[in-house]
């Protein structure tokens, strides 16, 4: 007798691990999985609400003239994020169990109530800036253009991830610092105080970025604290292959 058709398996959604395009994040660069690379500058913002006519024309023909010196794509992020005043009520209240002084006890219990009032009112949203600096090796150009066409469809399938090597990563590096020099000096030409994020930087802002809610109570460790240090053979008489971690 023939046998009946098995079911098929359905077809395994990609997972969130699949979707990410951050392969690994180094040296204060954020490293693709198409092998491209990725610098973040911290900018300040500037008020441009209370210069004059004068200095207004001044910062416009600035930035004009950066964004004319610009030989690659920059991407300008503005991130916003509500203010978490727990911790600061928190050390108010352990200061305000401190004060001997029944005046200033007083004020300090009408500035905390006033405090939790306007929290409950308006959300206290903090704002910064970033500018970030790709950098596309001539190989993956194509596979860029080919993203384009393919849209979303082809980012949410599961991407290959392009290793880069010691050489070529530190070649590509030392091209992304030159065009983060070139963005940093023109930034500084408009009157924009900027920064460079450094790795641990990096990690905090993707994670905040991918995990908003979770960012806010659960802060990530130092990345250097993630390095475990590797395990020897000390003096004993354990077997060797047992202290090697080999095969028991």
């Amino acid at each position: 007798m023939p046998q009946p058709p098995k079911p098929s398996k359905p077809a395994q959604k990609p997972s969130t691990q699949d979707t990410l395009l951050i392969a690994e994040i180094r040296d204060g660069i954020a490293v693709m999985r198409d092998g491209s690379l990725r610098a973040v500058i911290m900018a300040s913002a500037i008020n441009f609400d209370l210069m004059s006519p004068a200095e207004r024309d001044a910062v416009e023909y600035a930035f004009q003239n950066f964004l004319n010196s610009l030989h690659f794509p920059v991407q300008i992020v503005i991130k916003s994020q509500k203010i978490d005043l727990e911790g600061y009520i928190a050390r108010l209240q352990q200061l305000r169990t401190e004060q001997d002084n029944d005046l200033l006890a007083m004020l300090m219990d009408d500035y905390i109530a006033n405090i939790k009032s306007l929290i409950e009112e308006v959300n206290i949203m903090d704002k910064q800036f970033f500018v970030v600096v790709p950098f596309f090796p001539p190989a993956i150009t194509n596979l860029r253009r080919k993203n384009v066409v393919t849209g979303l469809a082809g980012i949410m399938k599961k991407q290959t991830v392009t290793t880069l090597g010691e050489a070529d990563f530190a070649a590509f590096k030392e091209e992304l610092s030159q065009r983060v020099q070139l963005v940093s000096g023109g930034l500084g030409q408009i009157g924009v105080r900027n920064i460079p994020l450094s790795t641990q930087e990096l990690i905090d802002l993707y994670y905040s970025a991918y995990n908003p809610d979770v960012a806010q109570q659960q802060r990530l460790v130092d990345a250097a604290q993630l390095q475990t240090a590797a395990v020897t053979k000390g003096k004993g008489d354990a077997p060797q292959h047992l202290a090697s971690g080999g095969p028991y």
